[in-house]
């Protein structure tokens, strides 16, 4: 459970609460009670953090959310060749965000923008969205956090210069949202469109240290 998702969960709980403890008879005053107490209940449930075990394999890069593949495609980033997978999460995935291969964060970009709905593809280059760079021993990646049409808000747990381990926390997403990840054309992508994966544990390439080292 994410410390922050309390704040949220509480006071509809709280709420609800009281209002079925009242004890009034007019059946509305159920009805209120009952939806505080389930929106309470599903705000607690979207900011679950569930314990992840990554892969063993050294050359794997692992998805950095739950949710489905809905792009992959060819796409230069900074200059330089390479794909972008793109994943959308619904409100109904854990939206913790993990780091896809281990290494040390160089930059992490805010770029405030629009808010259209995360599985269209515009929503990669035009909403808010963090861009997290990454160095690894492999060259250098990235990956987006991206807000959607019901998601305000991205957050960004590290800092440029903080070390990252593979499946390692990195952020959140509020309440339906898209991750992208942009890779060099060296990683071999493994990842079918439409494939549902897990933050942490899925593998979307495999992307061996031999193919390239640090830039």
């Amino acid at each position: 459970m994410v410390k922050e998702g309390y704040k949220f969960a509480l006071p509809p709980l709280g709420a609800g609460l009281l209002v079925l403890a009242a004890g009034w008879n007019w059946m509305a005053a159920r009805w209120l009670g009952g939806i505080l107490l389930f929106l309470g209940a599903f705000v607690l449930y979207f900011f679950r953090d569930p314990e992840r075990t990554p892969p063993p394999d050294p050359d794997a890069v692992v998805s950095p959310a739950d949710g489905h593949v809905v792009e992959i495609v060819e796409e230069d980033f900074e200059g330089r060749p390479g794909r972008r997978i793109s994943i959308f999460l619904s409100v109904w995935d854990v939206h913790v965000n993990r780091a896809p291969v281990a290494g040390r964060i160089r930059k992490v970009e805010y770029k405030p923008g629009r808010f259209f709905a995360a599985l269209r593809a515009r929503a990669s280059t035009e909403n808010e969205q963090n861009v997290i760079h990454l160095s690894t021993d492999r060259g250098e990646m990235a990956f987006k956090q991206i807000a959607g049409a019901i998601a305000r808000r991205v957050m960004c747990w590290k800092a440029p210069g903080d070390s990252v381990g593979l499946g390692e926390r990195v952020g959140m997403i509020r309440f339906g949202s898209r991750v992208d990840v942009w890779l060099p054309r060296q990683a071999e992508i493994v990842a079918k469109k439409g494939k549902f994966v897990a933050g942490g544990t899925s593998i979307l390439a495999r992307w061996p240290a031999a193919a390239g080292g640090p830039r």
